[in-house]
């Protein structure tokens, strides 16, 4: 019998849209040989919908992989914890409505979801409580990746190398302004990074090279998070690594972004997912094996410094002036886009994208039957 699993995607997130393009990569991926595939959309403002309305956000080819899997269910509703019929995420009626009632659930989620509800720790919550095996980080590795404030302090604590930095929170700029930009040309001086703490994908990120455009860089900031992150902005190299397991991760090879057009400030959102042809992801980067082998083992102590499973891509700076490597930071819910590179350093790791959704749910339920060992009483 196949494995049924719940593809969840959109989200009330600033990374909404990468979201429906990695569930729509990872259904055209998934083998529909082991899987039976149940799309789930959550909208923007947060309502639930149910798989025949969820499969209207994607293209046709991609929904012509699991028609038959939603014919099968008819058009039900997504049932939510606390719905004390069932044990469970997903009840769904039979077409006939009233006549008969069926209960429906998922062997294993996959919480294709970027950003704020969705990469942070809420939504695993969610499926903790339903009894749901999951892919991906549980709710403090989610949470604690998904805040670069905390991540980084994880990361000094495990002895990680990490850029000077400091963070503020919104409240705190517009009480007193002139107090924080001043306390951040300090900290960190220019050039720099301002970014919302909690988001990715290059989301409301700026590069502040003075006093009026660090002001215009916290106020982008500020109207995605109540917490802002300021980096220093070094001349040096991005390097990524996938992580994939769970108490004992392995690494991919690492890759990286090309850039053809070297007057680019950084990789914004538009850069890396709009396809203008300015970058190219290649793998394996072109280090050394000595520099190679040391990306790998930081990249498993990062995703081990925040208690990490399942899958996550860490993200690293390779200085040009002392070739000095450092941890930026850790995505726990990387994109899967087409243009993503936690697919493509797999894939020139010798895994195929299918392979490593067959790991994952293996690591999900894994990871499920191990939580489930844990006792709930003295006795």
């Amino acid at each position: 019998m196949k494995i049924r699993i719940g593809v969840i995607f959109g989200g009330r997130s600033g990374e909404h849209e990468v979201s429906v393009r990695s569930a729509k990569t990872v259904i055209e991926q998934i083998d529909r040989d082991k899987y039976s595939v149940i799309p789930v959309a959550i909208t923007k403002h947060g309502n639930w919908l149910s798989p025949s309305e969820s499969a209207k956000w994607l293209p046709p080819e991609t929904i012509s992989r699991f028609s038959d899997d939603i014919a099968s269910i008819g058009k039900g509703d997504v049932g939510l914890v606390g719905d004390t019929k069932f044990k469970g995420l997903t009840r769904f009626q039979d077409d006939a409505g009233s006549s008969g009632e069926r209960t429906i659930t998922f062997d294993v989620v996959f919480p294709v979801l970027h950003g704020t509800f969705g990469e942070d720790g809420t939504i695993q919550g969610l499926f903790e409580m339903a009894g749901i095996p999951y892919i991906g980080c549980g709710v403090l590795a989610s949470s604690c990746g998904m805040d670069k404030v905390v991540m980084k302090t994880l990361f000094r604590e495990a002895a990680l190398p990490i850029c000077k930095y400091t963070w503020f929170l919104r409240k705190d700029f517009e009480s007193n302004p002139e107090a924080v930009l001043a306390g951040i040309q300090s900290a960190v001086g220019f050039p720099c990074f301002v970014k919302p703490a909690n988001l990715g994908s290059s989301v409301g990120v700026s590069r502040a090279i003075d006093a009026g455009s660090l002001k215009d860089a916290v106020i982008l900031a500020a109207g995605f998070d109540r917490k802002i992150i300021v980096e220093e902005a070094l001349e040096m190299r991005e390097i990524e690594c996938a992580v994939l397991g769970n108490d004992q991760p392995e690494a991919s090879r690492p890759g990286e972004y090309l850039i053809r057009d070297n007057s680019k400030a950084f990789l914004d959102y538009t850069e890396k997912y709009a396809g203008t042809g300015n970058n190219e992801f290649v793998v394996p980067a072109p280090v050394s094996s000595e520099l190679e082998d040391r990306i790998r083992t930081m990249a498993v102590a990062a995703f081990k410094a925040i208690d990490g499973s399942g899958l996550a891509r860490v993200d690293f700076f390779l200085r040009n002036d002392n070739g000095a490597l450092l941890v930026n930071e850790i995505n726990t819910m990387p994109g899967l886009t087409d243009a993503s590179g936690y697919p493509k350093m797999w894939a020139g790791s010798g895994k195929p994208f299918s392979a490593v959704i067959d790991r994952l749910v293996e690591f999900a339920i894994e990871r499920h039957k191990d939580r489930e060992r844990n006792k709930t009483s003295w006795s």
